[in-house]
């Protein structure tokens, strides 16, 4: 018979195989020209397709010396310049009797468009609201400060929500977080894939990809931060969502007043959830 601990692991092993499982199969669906392979166990990734220039979603476990960890980590490189870039994590920890759930999630856009910045904040926020009505204001405060690059004290993307060691109280509190992880990931589909749909047709060129590969630097950069100082398996993990073709720059100014250069100022954290914004059919 399973001890407490070992049917715990198991039910949110299976939150994490059953939420890889149906995102894979909603990006291939969009897609629709690459399929994910299989190149490390619980690793599926999607290369070179129509709408992903490369898209990975990977289910990583690890349990020894007393401590169990399991998450799904989704990373996601569009081909279109328009379309944003999205990376989201969720994990479950647990040490002896201590156990706690995390989670992350965040778009990266290469030009901004106030109405999908405020989709995404907005199904996140309602996606916070069914575990604490007052959990989403900290979980964008956590995430403005978790998705910033350090050492150029810049945005990385345009947030999101971050939370880290939540254990609710009381009897049912770890049934309760369990639930509110496996709705996170079911929120990744709802969140990000409308977007891609809005904007993976629209037309570009050489100028907006080579801003797409400058910008996928930034992310390379928080990438191999964060591996440094990750352990070996979880620095693997790291490195394979990394954007297959990405450039750097010493410093690249964008002309003033082009969309590039309004990047910057989008990038700066507001309440995207409570914006008006106009809404495009």
């Amino acid at each position: 018979m399973l001890s407490g601990e070992d049917s715990r692991r198991d039910a949110v092993k299976a939150i994490m195989s059953s939420g890889q499982r149906e995102l894979v199969a909603e990006l291939e669906r969009l897609d629709g020209g690459a399929r994910f392979g299989r190149p490390a166990p619980r690793v599926r990734l999607l290369e070179n397709g129509d709408v992903f220039e490369r898209a990975s979603v990977c289910m990583t476990s690890a349990d020894g010396n007393g401590f169990f960890t399991t998450g799904l980590s989704v990373v996601i490189h569009p081909r279109n310049p328009y379309v944003p870039a999205l990376q989201a994590q969720f994990r479950y920890c647990a040490s002896g009797s201590a156990w706690w759930f995390g989670g992350a999630a965040e778009l990266l856009p290469c030009y901004g468009f106030a109405e999908d910045a405020a989709h995404f904040h907005r199904v996140l926020k309602n996606y916070c609201d069914t575990l604490d009505p007052a959990f989403h204001a900290q979980a964008k405060r956590a995430g403005d400060d978790h998705f910033r690059l350090p050492h150029r004290d810049e945005p990385h993307g345009i947030g999101g929500i971050a939370f880290d060691h939540l254990r609710p109280p009381g009897p049912h509190g770890w049934r309760r977080a369990a639930a509110f992880t496996a709705a996170g990931i079911a929120t990744i589909a709802p969140a990000y894939l409308p977007i891609v749909r809005r904007r993976r047709e629209l037309p570009h060129g050489e100028r907006e990809r080579q801003w797409q590969l400058y910008r996928r630097g930034r992310y390379v950069e928080l990438a191999l931060f964060r591996a440094a100082s990750a352990a070996r398996a979880d620095a693997e993990a790291i490195l394979m969502t990394l954007p297959p073709l990405a450039r750097w720059e010493p410093e690249l100014t964008p002309e003033p007043g082009s969309p590039e250069a309004d990047l910057a100022s989008f990038l700066v954290p507001r309440d995207w959830a409570g914006e008006t914004v106009a809404t495009i059919s």
